[in-house]
């Protein structure tokens, strides 16, 4: 995670690669049945798990921690270039369905000798006060979920 001047968290990128093409990974991150199979940190389930991909389109997940919690989230995406980029903004939902703080995620995907090469870039774009234990914990949320990704791709 980067940070700006002011020592906030302002960015996190995380870079992993796949032993999969990149037609398929892209798929993974588009077709909600699969999002909903590795979306969220270990032990989560995305019991709501609804994309409209394309630019302009809703995204909406509701994770499920493992104590029962619903944690809600929308977004919409911006950009869509398939298969190498998805580019959307996305907010946590507290209790009476304010953003909690918003996030602008760039996913890449560039395909080399049978591997895709994907690279997820967050952006913090706006955080109140109550984000602060969502956004702390957002470079290990994201590297469980990639981690899940990885296993769900392996079992295709």
């Amino acid at each position: 995670m980067t940070t700006n001047k002011e020592g906030t968290e302002r960015e996190l990128v995380i870079t992993r690669v796949f032993d999969a093409p990149q037609s398929l990974v892209f798929e993974m991150w588009t077709d909600p049945k699969h999002v909903a199979r590795w979306w969220g940190p270990r032990g989560f389930t995305n019991p709501v798990c609804e994309l409209d991909v394309r630019p302009g389109g809703a995204i909406r997940i509701h994770m499920r921690g493992p104590d029962g919690t619903v944690h809600p989230m929308t977004g919409v995406y911006r950009e869509i270039v398939a298969p190498e980029r998805i580019v959307f903004t996305s907010a946590a939902l507290g209790e009476k369905g304010e953003p909690l703080f918003e996030v602008l995620t760039t996913v890449t995907f560039a395909e080399h000798g049978g591997k895709t090469t994907q690279t997820v870039r967050a952006r913090i774009l706006k955080r109140t006060a109550a984000a602060a234990p969502y956004l702390a914990g957002m470079e290990e949320g994201w590297t469980q979920s990639l981690e899940r990704l990885e296993a769900h791709l392996a079992q295709r």
